[in-house]
C-alpha cells in the first residue's frame, strides 16, 4: 500500500502591517511610490495592499505622516546661547534638512488641512515646549514656529526641486545647490529677526 501523498502547502503570506507599509514607502521615497511597486517591496499583491489602504493618495499620506512623526525636531532650548533667535535658526536648518532628505513631502505637511491628529499633536507639543523654554506665550511660539516652518519648507522645496533638474547651462550641481543653500540660510535668518521684532520688539 502506497503512503498517502502530502499535499503541497504554501508558506504563510507576508503580513501587511502599517509599520512595514510605511518603512517600504519611506525607502522608496514619496515621489516614487506606486501601489504595484510598494506591494512588490512587501512581497504581496497590490490587491492585498488595497485591503489595508484605500488608494494611492491615502498611501502617500500615511507615509508622509510617519516621516513627520519620526522627524527629530530640535528640542534642547538650553543649547541656544543666543536665546530664541538662535533656536529658531537651528530649527530652520532642521526644517531645511528635513525637506532635503524627503523629496515630495512638503505638500503633505505645509497645509494645515492635510495634517493628521498625530502630526498636530506633535506640533502642539513642540510649541508648548518652546513657549515654556523661552518665556513666550503659546500663541507667540505657535506663530513664530509656524512662520519659520512654512517659509523654510516652501523655499527649501523650491531650491531642491530646482537643483535636481538638468542645468540650463553647464554647471556643477553640488556647487549650485551649496550656493542656493547659503542664500536660503541668510533669508531664513532675516525672516527670524523680522519675526522676533514683530512678536517681541527685539531681534
Amino acid at each position: 500500500m502506497e503512503p498517502a501523498k502530502k499535499t503541497a502547502t504554501r508558506g504563510r503570506p507576508p503580513s501587511i502591517t502599517r509599520e512595514r507599509i510605511v518603512d517600504a514607502g519611506i525607502e522608496m521615497g514619496l515621489p516614487n511610490i506606486t501601489f504595484v511597486g510598494l506591494a512588490a517591496a512587501l512581497g504581496v499583491s497590490h490587491m492585498a495592499l488595497y485591503k489595508h489602504v484605500a488608494n494611492l493618495e491615502a498611501l502617500k499620506a500615511m507615509v508622509a505622516e510617519e516621516i513627520f512623526t519620526r522627524w527629530q525636531i530640535p528640542q534642547d532650548c538650553g543649547e541656544a546661547d543666543g536665546g530664541l533667535k538662535d533656536y529658531l535658526i537651528v530649527f530652520a536648518t532642521s526644517v531645511r534638512e528635513f525637506v532635503k532628505t524627503h523629496p515630495g513631502l512638503t505638500p503633505y505637511v505645509i497645509r494645515r488641512a492635510a495634517a493628521t491628529a498625530p502630526m498636530l499633536a506633535k506640533i502642539d507639543g513642540h510649541q508648548a515646549l518652546i513657549a515654556q523654554g523661552f518665556g513666550v506665550s503659546k500663541e507667540q511660539a505657535r506663530w513664530l514656529l509656524a512662520t519659520v516652518a512654512f517659509h523654510c519648507m516652501a523655499v527649501a522645496d523650491t531650491v531642491y526641486t530646482v537643483t535636481q533638474r538638468e542645468p540650463v547651462v553647464e554647471t556643477a550641481r553640488d556647487t549650485e545647490e551649496a550656493e542656493m543653500e547659503v542664500e536660503l540660510a541668510r533669508g531664513m535668518e532675516a525672516l527670524v529677526v523680522g519675526a522676533l521684532v514683530l512678536v517681541e520688539g527685539v531681534a
